[in-house]
């Protein structure tokens, strides 16, 4: 049952089809159905968080665990991470990299063997040799070897179109490149570009031609321009965009995913002594602070936003603290709570299935107790929790 004066403001602003009756304040239901009762709750539909990454959870022991932990570790923690994000109201996620573990939990999840969000995932991230999706950064000589596209590593035209034909062949829903150095791995540049744009191009081609889109992790101006002119979907942070960016972003309509969470918390962690290797906390501190502001430039400027948080980098389950961070910034709730539904679900190109409730797609809705208009904490108090027509979580 829905009645509420909120639930009916987020529906029209959100494009959704709820059906309810002006005069009794919901629809008869049929011989059969099943009435939950949300009529002091806010409805709408499940969130979408188009950045996370479910094998991870952000700590001071990253770099030693990479030698303690099987596959079998990463697979059990991983599953405690999907199960924290449903509960939050995340319904579905864009996964965007990890060690291919991923596509065994997504696997598991639509087989219904583990509670957790419909999962889009990446499997193994593809960049250069050295630059952020090199998994042997910071290693003794003799243990780096030479990664290849199986790794994620691509050096040059054919490297790149076997490692996106090996992702397809792996089970990968979508292509994560990282055109720029990043944050969280020991080299020394977050900021330099790190893919030509012949090697971009090729990756994005051969993407197309798989039916599949690809998400760029880029924070320097000159990676995220290389990544737009050659098409991908989606830049992921953006730190460093500049005006020409922005024009860029607008040109080609790719999408922007802020995951202004992340820049918080990576600064936050690297202020506590020992948490992160003297490189990596270095910078934290120079990248994560500007990417509230740089979103808010984006926002203005009328760039095409995505909800996304980096979750992973921060605790899984309080991807709800992003709404908060837009709404600083001076987007407000509703165009937030937009980003991370309509807007979420054609960047992942399943706006025909999820993103809005309407006949024919799936029956992914949730509510909170409050009224996320007047505060936008209120989406960090999720009450009900349906996927697909499952409830998951009903107080």
């Amino acid at each position: 049952m829905i009645n509420s004066e909120r639930t009916v403001a987020v529906a029209d602003a959100l494009g959704c089809i709820i059906s309810y009756n002006v005069e009794k304040g919901y629809v008869k239901a049929s011989a059969g159905d099943k009435i939950i009762h949300l009529e002091k709750q806010t409805v709408m539909p499940g969130l979408i968080d188009c950045h996370v990454h479910l094998e991870t959870s952000i700590g001071p022991d990253d770099f030693v665990n990479q030698f303690k932990f099987n596959p079998q570790d990463i697979a059990f923690l991983s599953i405690g991470y999907a199960d924290s994000t449903l509960m939050a109201g995340f319904t579905t996620v864009r996964d965007l990299g990890g060690s291919g573990v991923n596509i065994s939990l997504r696997n598991a999840i639509n087989k219904g063997l583990v509670p957790g969000p419909r999962v889009f995932t990446a499997g193994v991230a593809l960049g250069s040799t050295g630059g952020h999706g090199d998994p042997t950064n910071g290693l003794r000589s003799d243990l780096m070897g030479n990664p290849g596209p199986v790794d994620g590593v691509v050096n040059g035209v054919d490297d790149c179109i076997r490692a996106v034909r090996i992702r397809y062949k792996q089970g990968s829903d979508v292509i994560k490149i990282m055109s720029t150095g990043g944050v969280l791995s020991l080299e020394k540049d977050g900021l330099g570009a790190q893919l030509t744009d012949d090697e971009i191009k090729a990756i994005v081609t051969t993407a197309k031609d798989y039916g599949l889109r690809v998400a760029c992790h880029a924070h320097g101006p000159e990676g995220i321009k290389r990544a737009i002119r050659n098409g991908v979907n989606s830049i992921e942070h953006g730190t460093f965009m500049d005006d020409e960016c922005i024009a860029l972003f607008k040109q080609y309509g790719t999408y922007y995913v802020p995951t202004v969470i992340a820049g918080k918390s990576v600064s936050d962690s690297a202020k506590m002594p020992g948490f992160f290797p003297p490189v990596i906390a270095g910078k934290a501190l120079m990248v994560g602070p500007k990417i509230q502001n740089t979103f808010a430039k984006a926002y203005k400027a009328g760039v095409k936003i995505a909800f996304g948080t980096d979750a992973g980098v921060y605790a899984h389950g309080k991807n709800w603290m992003e709404f908060v961070y837009m709404t600083e910034a001076g987007m407000p709730i509703l165009e937030a709570i937009r980003a991370a539904t309509v807007s979420a679900s054609d960047l992942i190109g399943i706006s025909d299935k999820v993103g809005t409730i309407e006949a024919g797609k799936f029956a992914d809705i949730i509510a909170v107790d409050g009224d996320p208009q007047t505060d936008a904490h209120v989406m960090g108090k999720v009450s009900f929790v349906m996927k697909g027509g499952v409830v998951y979580k009903q107080r």
